[in-house]
């Protein structure tokens, strides 16, 4: 049954309130709609973002590196930075209104290192859901915080699926506290492995259940498929494609820039955000931020500058000497990595899609349907879609021993190859790619992810506030289904 409905004083009110312009240094927010982002004012939002991790626990507490690295990735053409680990009860004021006033956005892991999901031993306990909720409870305040993981790469073996029901399980109770405490309904959602036998399963099994409050509210994808001079077909992104169109929710990649052949030139961006993939696709993150062993850096730092008396930074300094860990530098000046740098700067100055408006795409979501839960697969996707999720304090049944030379999210004790929060992993070659792509070593941090859900407008005049009204009338008949 279509559900009808026409513009109550209450809704006109708010998108009336919504509609005065805000301070002159605010950022909007940002939102997720069917299977898209969107700012406030109803254009579609598109991810240029970076990985940002100077240091292990939390780099967004040292207001001047913030400010200077914000600068540089402006210039960049960056709007976005995914940061893996923060310490909720630090101040992160500055550093969030140095990201801001560069209109950047934060997409926040909400887990820890002794806190993660474990693919190996798969359970959802309150000590999670504490540390989860008091990192959401932080950065929600903030209006650049535009997603939250619950997990990065979880699942990272064919054998691995028996985790996916606590991925969900911790998104289920994230949104659910989310909505209970009043804030804006920020996404909610996860970074996964490029793991073809999980892949597209995983991702459907993610958003398939028939209760709107058991779906994640965005899906990212960790890919290293797009090596050197490749193509949209050569390199896998074609299957990633097919696998993507007519998914219900936002679809990015949350980590990419395979750097098997140097110099990077980021080929892949150019299919992301063009034709090929553009409609369906919110962007994607580029790894990372900082030169470091493994050779993904985008900059590297020079000596460190004295540090303001009053600071965390000196703080640190007068106790542990200068930030410089592993033999890198990781605070100063940030200084582009040629030609890298360069190369990313050019991609993105030239690719600017400008997608749909909201007031265009609102009607469109009423078509908008949950995919079909995955059934099991015989050697790979082994979870009853049937099943309840999860509750809080449930562990799996059984443990199964890791696979020999599995990483799992939980553990990164055997796979760091440095202080910061990285993994290694072999790029997954079932699909079509380049052939030095299949002898790639790549980064991924532990992370968590966000996802988004529908927020009223802000517009200028009563009368696009009643045509807003009414095609948000029509997105709530339309996605009973789905939100």
């Amino acid at each position: 049954m279509k559900a009808r409905c026409s513009p109550s004083l209450a809704t006109l009110s708010l998108l009336l309130a919504a509609s005065v312009p805000r301070a002159a240094h605010a950022i909007q927010t940002i939102s997720a709609v069917g299977s898209k982002f969107f700012y406030e004012d109803g254009r579609q939002y598109y991810i240029k973002g970076i990985a940002y991790q100077l240091v292990p626990d939390d780099p967004l507490i040292d207001t001047a590196q913030c400010t200077r690295d914000a600068a540089r990735m402006a210039e960049l053409g960056t709007n976005a930075i995914r940061v893996y680990h923060v310490d909720p009860e630090a101040d992160h004021d500055g550093c969030m209104k140095a990201f801001e006033d560069a209109g950047i956005y934060l997409f926040v892991d909400l887990d820890t290192f002794d806190t993660a999901i474990s693919q190996v031993e798969p359970h959802w306990d309150q000590t999670q859901y504490d540390r989860f909720a008091a990192v959401l409870d932080e950065f929600q305040q903030y209006n650049n915080t535009a997603g939250f993981f619950v997990g990065n790469e979880v699942l990272t073996t064919k054998d691995g699926s028996a985790a996916a029901p606590y991925v969900l399980a911790a998104v289920r109770d994230m949104k659910s506290h989310r909505d209970e405490k009043g804030y804006r309904p920020i996404p909610v959602g996860y970074s996964a492995a490029d793991i073809a036998e999980l892949r597209p399963m995983l991702q459907n099994y993610l958003a398939c259940r028939s209760d709107p409050a058991e779906r994640l509210d965005f899906f990212a994808l960790n890919a290293y498929e797009w090596c050197g001079e490749s193509t949209f077909t050569q390199s896998g992104y074609e299957s990633l494609q097919k696998q993507a169109e007519g998914y219900p929710a936002p679809i990015f990649f949350s980590e990419t820039g395979c750097n098997v052949a140097r110099p990077r030139t980021f080929g892949d961006q150019a299919a992301i955000f063009g034709p090929e993939m553009a409609d369906t696709w919110s962007g994607s993150m580029i790894y990372e931020w900082i030169e470091e062993t493994n050779d993904y850096g985008l900059v590297n730092y020079g000596p460190p500058p004295p540090p303001a008396a009053d600071s965390p930074a000196a703080a640190a300094a007068t106790t542990n000497g200068p930030l410089v860990q592993d033999g890198f530098v990781r605070q100063g000046e940030p200084t582009p990595v040629a030609p890298d740098f360069d190369n990313l700067k050019a991609q993105w100055a030239t690719l600017n899609p400008t997608g749909v408006a909201l007031s265009d795409y609102a009607a469109s979501t009423a078509t908008i349907t949950p995919p079909a839960c995955p059934a099991s697969t015989a050697g790979g996707w082994a979870v009853d879609p049937s099943a309840p999720l999860p509750t809080l304090g449930q562990a799996a049944p059984s443990h199964r021993a890791a696979p020999t030379g599995a990483v799992t999210g939980g553990d990164l004790s055997s796979s760091k190859d440095d202080s910061t929060p990285r993994q290694q992993k072999e790029v997954d070659t079932s699909d079509a790619m380049s052939a030095s792509s299949a002898q790639t070593i790549l980064p991924s941090y532990e992370l968590s992810n966000g996802a988004g859900s529908f927020a009223i407008l802000r517009e200028g005049s009563l009368n696009r506030a009643i045509k807003v009204s009414l095609a948000l009338c029509t997105v709530v008949g339309g996605l009973a289904l789905w939100l």
